[in-house]
């Protein structure tokens, strides 16, 4: 493994990895405050994707950045609000239900609106090109500008946490939702507000995720498993957790699809005696590039087996 591939993997890894945590991040933060696992939520990030490629066409991609999760973070909002809220009483798996059922009905309207093929999503000018060139390979502006966005999201996000009256709300009313009622503020709007941000944070990875990489109503679908996998292994409800799995995940798959070799070379490198007479010959032929697809899957299955509570996890529930 020459200089040159590792430094260009990892930097690719990162970018893959910083998009995945922008998507988990908002998964992650409905989860903790409270208590749902959104189901459509990647069908948020696909309509962030959707329609900042509308608004793109009228008012610029730069406008679009910045309306189009707004609009998302409106529309989950509206959701929370009006289906999510009535069957809240009635435990998780009403829940489930009716974010699954979502996830099928924003799919429906996006193939109606938009069509069932590829939408030409393009990256504005300013991001077209390479930022700079290591070791005579290019990287592209567009994976740059995603670290930037998803460190900013997260600097961000952990500010109005931690640093602000806001935060501070709406950290109490996850623990003592009864006492801050009581204080005289709306528990359920600023649960409403929690969702509609974690919907917006999916939107705001879909505006910049469509044009780096592709927009198609298979786009939530195509990561939709990926993401459970991230707040898994990172905790159920951590956000650093998720940021952590989510650079694991990331670099991981990047790696492992640049990698040609078959796993018996990667086993007699380590020193194993493999030969074609081997218990498993056949999947020892696969390549490293062939099973990356399932090494998240892997790595979930170890960490439930190993440490349920995900990396930075507190709850094994």
């Amino acid at each position: 493994m020459n200089l040159e591939f590792f430094a260009i993997s990892l930097l690719n890894g990162i970018s893959y990895g910083l998009l995945l945590f922008m998507l988990s991040s908002g998964l992650t933060l409905i989860f903790s405050m409270m208590g749902v696992l959104n189901f459509a939520h990647t069908s948020f990030y696909m309509l962030g994707a959707y329609i900042a490629y509308t608004l793109s066409g009228l008012v610029g991609f730069w406008v679009a950045l910045f309306v189009a999760p707004l609009l998302v973070g409106a529309l989950g909002a509206a959701f929370e609000r009006y289906a999510l809220r009535r069957v809240h009483q009635f435990g998780h798996v009403p829940e489930l239900l009716v974010t699954f059922g979502l996830s099928y009905l924003i799919l429906e309207l996006v193939q109606l609106v938009w069509g069932r093929s590829t939408v030409p999503y393009g990256l504005p000018t300013q991001l077209q090109g390479p930022l700079f060139t290591l070791y005579g390979t290019q990287f592209p502006k567009s994976r740059s500008f995603v670290m930037l966005v998803a460190l900013l999201m997260l600097l961000s996000v952990w500010l109005l946490l931690t640093r602000t009256r806001i935060g501070l709300v709406i950290q109490a009313a996850l623990k003592h939702p009864d006492m801050v009622e009581a204080l005289g503020h709306n528990v359920p709007r600023v649960f409403m507000l929690v969702f509609g941000g974690g919907c917006a944070l999916a939107g705001l990875a879909g505006v910049i995720g469509g044009n780096t990489y592709v927009t198609e109503p298979a786009m939530a679908a195509s990561v939709g498993s990926i993401i459970f996998v991230v707040v898994v292994v990172g905790g159920m409800g951590s956000l650093a957790g998720a940021f952590l799995a989510s650079l694991l995940i990331g670099v991981l798959q990047t790696f492992a699809v640049a990698l040609d070799y078959s796993l018996a070379h990667a086993l007699r490198a380590v020193g194993m005696a493999v030969t074609e007479q081997t218990f498993g010959w056949p999947l020892l032929k696969l390549t490293v590039s062939q099973v990356a697809p399932i090494l998240p899957y892997l790595l979930l299955v170890l960490i439930l087996i190993f440490r349920p509570k995900g990396l930075l996890g507190t709850r094994e529930d």
